[in-house]
């Protein structure tokens, strides 16, 4: 467990990791362009060290150094593997390679998680594969690994992605989309949710050379056939990362600049600093970095944070520090994450003493400025960033203790190192 020690007005820059998001897409375009390439400032952690496993198993060469991968692509050729491949509870990776392992015109090829990502649903995409003409089944039947895949390529053509709930289905298609054998094309029904994953899934590959036409909606997509090409592509840092610095600048008072998330960012949980500043806060904006400072009185917000879920959890516990009712809605997918973070998160405030609520698709917390909190043993369900979130909430109240803190290597793994640093500034 860690015990989280209260601090006061804190004044820090930091950089933080590479975006996990932008790491897995990079290493896939990578993995399929013609040509080696090199990936700086990769995120180094549990989630892309289990997607480098599974290429390798796929026969891409990947060479990792400090702050350097060289990836050699094989122009869209992929080896079925003699093993299983297993991603743990890596939920991006294991759609994003689902659809690689089909361009295998060969062979069988088997992808399993652990409990978690056995309960974490993939139809969707599943059903987008067998319109492009893929052998897929799920062998439990209920649309969640393990899965199993007869290499035969992918055909291609028109196929339809029965729901846009979680953008990784969406990015996925995407991302292979320039090797079926015919040109693909790809329109998906319903509400596409966090649709800055897919503007971000299109920029990096148009950064490899392949560049898409798409409608305003993101609910049509003609994706020209070609091979992405090997480049020197360099990883901005991670925003969820560096949101829970932010908020700690936000419920302290204090100031935080992160230094390596640029604006524009390619990630839309970069626009948490913008929900920070309703809330009361100042922010500026340096050439590759943010500036938060924090305000001696926060404000309840109301939020449509659907295009921004992973730092729903982060923004809820600065809202235990508001004053007013702050409303998070539009976040039913938090519910297929890691673990079901809509209602972990309302679960931990309450045993902090915020009232808070949980809708089918929102959450509540009713601030009354931190008044009246308490220490509690915070559970993280397994959940680097229920970690993380929580962390934030120990800056301000004493006696708060997360469970499982190894929890972060996920996606952060000297996380705890550098949550230190705001003690030694404040």
């Amino acid at each position: 467990m860690k015990i989280i020690e209260p601090v006061a007005k804190i004044n820090l820059a930091l950089e933080v990791p590479g975006s996990k998001s932008i790491t897995q897409r990079a290493l896939v375009a990578a993995a399929l362009a013609e040509g080696d390439s090199i990936l700086l400032n990769p995120l180094v952690s549990e989630d892309t060290d289990y997607s480098i496993a599974a290429l390798r198993q796929l026969g891409i060469d990947v060479e990792c150094q400090p702050g350097r991968w060289r990836v050699a692509g094989r122009g869209g050729r992929i080896t079925a593997p003699s093993g299983d491949i297993f991603l743990g509870n890596n939920g991006t990776a294991t759609r994003f390679l689902t659809s690689v392992a089909a361009l295998a015109e060969a062979g069988c090829i088997r992808i399993d998680g652990d409990e978690r990502m056995r309960q974490r649903p993939i139809g969707p995409l599943l059903a987008a594969l067998r319109g492009w003409g893929v052998a897929i089944s799920d062998e439990m039947g209920n649309a969640c690994p393990p899965l199993a895949i007869t290499g035969q390529g992918i055909a291609g053509g028109a196929t339809v992605l029965p729901e846009g709930k979680s953008s990784q289905y969406l990015s996925s298609l995407l991302l292979v989309a320039p090797y079926t054998k015919r040109q693909a094309a790809i329109s998906v029904r319903g509400e596409v949710l966090s649709k800055p994953y897919v503007a971000m899934t299109l920029a990096v590959m148009a950064e490899f050379g392949i560049k898409t036409d798409f409608n305003r909606d993101f609910t049509e997509f003609t994706i020209p056939q070609g091979h992405y090409q090997g480049r020197e592509y360099e990883i901005e840092g991670d925003a969820s990362s560096a949101s829970y610095f932010w908020a700690a600048s936000a419920v302290t008072g204090g100031q935080v600049c992160v230094q390596n998330v640029p604006a524009p960012s390619l990630q839309g949980d970069a626009m948490l600093v913008a929900l920070l500043a309703r809330m009361g806060c100042e922010v500026s904006q340096a050439e590759r970095g943010f500036t938060l400072t924090g305000s001696a009185k926060l404000e309840g917000i109301e939020v449509d944070m659907g295009d921004m879920p992973d730092v729903a959890p982060t923004l809820a516990v600065v809202a235990a520090f508001a004053e007013g009712d702050t409303i998070i809605r539009n976040i039913a997918h938090l519910r297929i994450k890691e673990c079901d973070r809509l209602s972990a998160v309302v679960t931990e405030l309450k045993k902090l003493g915020v009232s808070a609520e949980e809708l089918p698709d929102t959450m509540i917390i009713h601030g009354q400025g931190g008044a009246g909190l308490h220490g509690a043993q915070i559970e993280t369900y397994r959940d680097h960033r229920i970690a993380m979130s929580f962390a934030v909430a120990g800056l301000r109240i004493p006696g708060v203790t997360i469970l499982d803190e190894g929890c972060v290597k996920k996606s952060f793994p000297d996380f705890w190192q550098r949550w230190a640093l705001l003690g030694a500034a404040a």
